[in-house]
Order: structure tokens, then sequence, then C-alpha cells
């Protein structure tokens, strides 16, 4: 018998949810394929099966899968999915030659994600805005998304009108579900706003009930002031700035945090952005927030000397990845806590490898740098007690994480 050409059959998964086959010119890694599945690559879209589909294959959600650049794992069932999920935590600490025990995968629904970059662009006379085809620079024209909350769902042709009263043939809007509405943030390489487009952003707010619109960090129109709860205190969050994409996944962060540090008394929170640990750990420690940006330390000030019942905060305006915390400057800490940007905090953990710090609790959403500043601190004598894997960023390859050291 004949084999098709270019036929594979699929043994497992890979880290990028792409089924990875065994052929005679090496591995081959083929997008949206399933185990036990014989397929056969097609440039730019899902497979095609020439065998009966995996029992563990599903119908995708979202009519842009397969074309949309973000989700890569809709097709999955359940089961599989948290298993490739949870994999993908486990072998990053592997790779690192450590085994620690990681708790069950924490999920997320349908519908979680408060924060959402979208992408406009002038086309043929009107305006696409959506995300980026899968592997390419285009874009699509995004009409639904499970991903994203309801809100923003709803708010797309108020996204669109935005974009389309600033004359820029592209613009980039940072969205961020609030109690109040959309806070939207807009990025372009435009020069002043003019009075016209001001005053058509300002009637769009009021027509499309959006909280604030921004461009370039100046506020064009607030209708309501942008608010979130964090660790039960009101924060401000300044435009476009990091806020955790679930409010859940924040939550469950949270939770392992405080369970990491106990009582500790005075905590070092490195990398604090806007206070999502800052706040909640100052209901029973004193704490020292440190983050590079001086918007996001100065909405956690505001937002705490707003609040009652909080042990006193004390920030620091530094760049941790240029100047991390020394050995010296940690002595005094009971606990730290780190939650740095994709590329990791190795200085920072080689540091604190030289302290007399008794417990890190370290988030992280990239599992290998997070494995390979744990091995930093295993190596300086921390035992990784748990590692907790977090699902924030439903369908994709992406992942939260938690680990718990001590010594």
């Amino acid at each position: 018998m004949t084999a098709e050409p270019n036929a594979a059959v699929i043994l497992r998964l890979g880290a990028h949810g792409d089924g990875i086959a065994e052929t005679a010119s090496g591995l081959c890694h083929i997008p949206f394929a399933l185990p036990g599945e014989r397929v056969r690559a097609v440039a730019g879209g899902l497979p095609e099966l020439l065998s009966a589909p995996s029992p563990q294959r599903r119908r995708p959600q979202c009519r842009h899968f397969g074309t949309c650049g973000g989700c890569l794992a809709q097709h999955m069932s359940d089961e599989l999915y948290g298993a490739w999920k949870w994999g993908i935590v486990r072998e990053a600490f592997r790779r690192r030659g450590l085994e620690p025990e990681i708790a069950p995968l924490k999920r997320v629904c349908s519908g979680s994600r408060r924060r959402a970059v979208l992408t406009a662009r002038r086309k043929g006379g009107r305006i696409v805005l959506g995300y980026h085809r899968r592997q390419s620079p285009q874009l699509f024209a995004l009409e639904e998304c499970p991903v994203l909350n309801e809100a923003i769902v709803a708010g797309l042709a108020g996204l669109r009108a935005i974009a389309s009263a600033l004359d820029q043939r592209e613009v980039r809007l940072t969205v961020l579900a609030t109690a109040g509405g959309l806070d939207v943030a807009v990025a372009d390489a435009g020069g002043p706003i003019g009075a016209k487009a001001a005053v058509a952003l300002a009637s769009l707010a009021s027509r499309h009930a959006i909280a604030r619109i921004t461009r370039n960090g100046e506020t064009v129109a607030e209708r309501a002031r942008p608010e979130l709860l964090v660790g039960g205190v009101v924060v401000s969050p300044p435009p476009g700035l990091f806020v955790q994409a679930v409010a859940a996944a924040e939550s469950a962060m949270v939770k392992e945090v405080l369970a990491s540090v106990g009582d500790a008394r005075w905590i070092a929170d490195l990398f604090a952005g806007l206070g999502t640990f800052t706040l909640p750990l100052a209901r029973r420690s004193r704490v020292l927030a440190v983050d590079g940006q001086a918007r996001a330390l100065a909405a956690l000030g505001e937002a705490a000397r707003r609040a009652s019942g909080l042990k006193p905060i004390k920030t620091q305006l530094r760049d941790l990845a240029r100047e991390p915390l020394s050995a010296k400057e940690l002595a005094a800490f009971d606990a730290v806590v780190l939650d740095p940007p994709r590329a990791g905090a190795m200085a920072q953990a080689l540091e604190i490898g030289r302290s007399r710090v008794a417990c890190v609790a370290y988030a992280s959403c990239n599992p290998a740098t997070l494995a390979r500043d744990a091995r930093a601190l295993v190596d300086a004598g921390f035992h990784l007690k748990r590692v907790v894997p977090i699902d924030q960023f439903l369908f994709s390859a992406h992942i939260e994480a938690v680990a718990v050291l001590g010594r």
C-alpha cells in the first residue's frame, strides 16, 4: 500500500500544542494535530485528517480558531488540555534537573480575560480591528472570542469607532474591563490630537459607556474613573499599565503567596507593580514594594493611603533587572515575593541565594525562566517545596505558576 505523501502519525503533544511525529527526516511538528491521529500538514491551517479523529478531539468554541494567532488548544478535550498545560510546567523544571511537587492545574473559565491588546488598521477605507493571523503580520476582523470578558467583546464596535476617529493607519489598543466600563489606552505614532478628534472621542466614550480613553498616555476622555479591586483595596490603574489578565487567576496566585509566607512580619515584594501581592500582604505584614515603573508605584501608594486596616507599606523605585536588592539589603526581611516579567529575575535570584532570607514565593508567566531561577536558589541552599500551575492564559501555550521555596 502506498503511503500518503507527507502523512504522519502523531505520537505526543509539544510545548506549543502541536502534534509531534517521528519521520525519516526527524521530528515533525504539525499544528492542531492530536496523539494517535494520522494527518497531513496543511500550510497555514488545520491539518487534513487521514484517519478517524482522536477521541480527545473537540469542536472549537470559536469561528476564528486556526486563523487567530492566539488560541492553540480549543480542539483538545478538557482532560487532554489539562494534562498538556500541567506537563508544560513539569517539563520546564525537569530540564533544570528539578522534580518538585506540582499541584493540580488551577483552571479559569471561558470569558474571564479582562485585559486584551488589539490592533486596528485602515484597509480599503474601513477599519479592521482584531488580532494577527497565525504566523502572519496580517490582521483579521475579530467577531467573537471565547477567552475575553463579554464586556470587551460587546465593546468591539466602540473600539472600531475609536480607531476610526483617529487619523492613523494603525493603532494599538490596550483594553481593560473595569466596573465603570472599558478603559481604553490607544498607542500610535501620531502627533498631538486635534480638537475635532478629541470631541469625537469624548462623544464615543459617552455613547459606548467607555470609562476612559487615553492616547499615548494622555487622557482624552474620562466618563468614569477606572478602578479594580486588589486585595480588597480599590486601585485606579494608570493607562495601559500591566494588570493580571484574569481576576480569578490573580486571586489564586495571591492565595498561594499568602499561604507560603505565613506569619512573616517584614516582606519584600519585588516587581510589585500595582500591588497585586503588596496590598493583600499588607493586611498582616509590613511590606517593601519595589518596582521600576513610577506610575505603578504612584497608583499603589495612592490606593494604600485611601485604604484602612493595612500595615505600613514602603515603596521604592528601582530597576531590579539592573540593580537587584543585594544580599545585605535583604538581610532584614523574613520573606521575599517576586513577580518579574517573562525574562525572569536571575540577578535578583542570585542575591536572594546569598542572603539569609528564609522564604521565597516566586510568581511567573514563564515556566522556563521560573525553573531556571529556582535552580539557582536550590543551588544556593533553598528547598523547592511546591509549584502551583495556574491556567491564566486560556487555550494558549502560556501558563502562570507560583513556586514556593524555603531554607
